[in-house]
């Protein structure tokens, strides 16, 4: 069994997942007419990301749930250290943004300081119908999600656990709830679920949760013989979420290639292929999360300054300046790690660090 750190292109794959929405965000302010399909689905990188979070989730913590190790407490505590200080920045920053404008003079969306909304978005509720609009930091609604899926990690466990031995069967049962869920919601909402952001988001996760814990399911199994047909698998599967995406295929056959993706990228990892496992993909994916949670908020900074200065009254940029402020949101993507993602994590798992030792000196007194 590989350990969480080996499974480095799935790591990596985080990078391709975040482009693909930042491009999704972007797009709009490039000065043209054409819009490629594959760009218009960028939204579904956020799919991506859930699909991959249950995947590692089940990786890291599934034997210890079944072996009766797991701390529901340390886990909930870990994983919003992992999310929550950047999520509490990114909503500070827009609220100093937001203010600022008011202040200068600058119209600014009104629906950005919806203040009926920041309780919800203070309790990473937003995404579970209690937020009345998308305030603040939009692509937050996702990480609502996320501690939706991380709240409920022991019921998706419980499954994984017992079906560990049958993992053909956990991933068709899995497929098969997907392919009744995405036409049954679309059917009833009116619209896909892969569009459901602050109304039903907690809903959205939860199918690409599963699926990343039946995969982990059928990797753990050794179902991915050889680096050859790992190879193959996320070939044929990488291939296919791209034709997916860019022929208008119902949405759910491009989440469902990116099941067959993560396979084979992690049984490539674990038949010890080197294949994007080079520090400069594994960093790119280590600051992913940055780059999702800052994307929204430089846009608004940087085309209205460049509006400003450029005079540009419909806001579109011309190709030179466009492609600067895509790759910008690298290394401001490792700025916001380095200064505030990665230190406040290790600050809060220090203070449960602390919180244990002083737990195991009042139980020994």
């Amino acid at each position: 069994m590989q350990d969480a750190a080996n499974i480095r292109p799935l790591t990596a794959l985080r990078f391709f997942a975040a482009m693909w929405v930042v491009l999704f965000h972007y797009w709009p302010k490039l000065d043209t007419a054409f819009t490629p399909a594959l760009v218009g689905k960028g939204y579904l990188g956020v799919e991506l990301f859930f699909v991959l979070s249950g995947f590692i989730l089940c990786h890291v913590y599934l034997t210890a749930f079944g072996e009766g190790r797991f701390r529901y407490g340390d886990f909930l505590w870990n994983r919003l250290a992992r999310v929550y200080p950047l999520h509490l920045a990114t909503l500070a920053g827009m609220i100093a943004l937001g203010v600022g404008a008011g202040l200068a003079g600058i119209a600014i969306d009104s629906e950005i300081l919806r203040w009926d909304a920041l309780p919800a978005n203070l309790l990473l509720v937003q995404a579970w119908g209690f937020a009345p609009a998308a305030a603040f930091n939009h692509p937050s609604w996702s990480i609502s999600a996320e501690w939706f899926a991380y709240l409920s990690f022991p019921a998706f466990a419980v499954i994984a656990w017992r079906m560990r031995a049958r993992p053909w069967v956990l991933a068709g049962l899995t497929l098969a709830a997907m392919a009744v869920l995405y036409p049954a919601f679309e059917a009833l909402a009116g619209r896909s679920l892969t569009q459901a952001t602050i109304a039903w988001g907690a809903l959205r996760i939860v199918p690409c949760f599963a699926l990343g814990c039946a995969m982990h399911s059928l990797w753990r199994s050794g179902a991915v013989r050889s680096v050859r047909s790992a190879a193959l698998g996320a070939l044929f599967s990488g291939a296919g979420v791209i034709i997916a995406a860019a022929a208008g295929a119902p949405d759910v056959v491009t989440v469902i290639g990116f099941g067959g993706l993560i396979l084979g990228l992690a049984g490539l990892a674990q038949h010890g292929s080197s294949f994007a496992t080079q520090p400069g993909f594994v960093y790119l994916g280590e600051i992913s999360y940055s780059t999702y949670m800052i994307c929204v908020p430089w846009k608004i900074i940087f085309v209205n300054a460049m509006a400003k200065l450029l005079n540009l009254a419909d806001e579109k940029l011309p190709w030179p300046l466009w492609i600067v402020f895509l790759l910008s949101v690298i290394p401001l993507s490792a700025a916001s790690y380095h200064l505030v993602e990665k230190p406040a994590r290790s600050r809060m798992k220090l203070m449960a660090d602390g919180w244990r030792s002083r737990r195991a000196i009042a139980v020994g007194v």
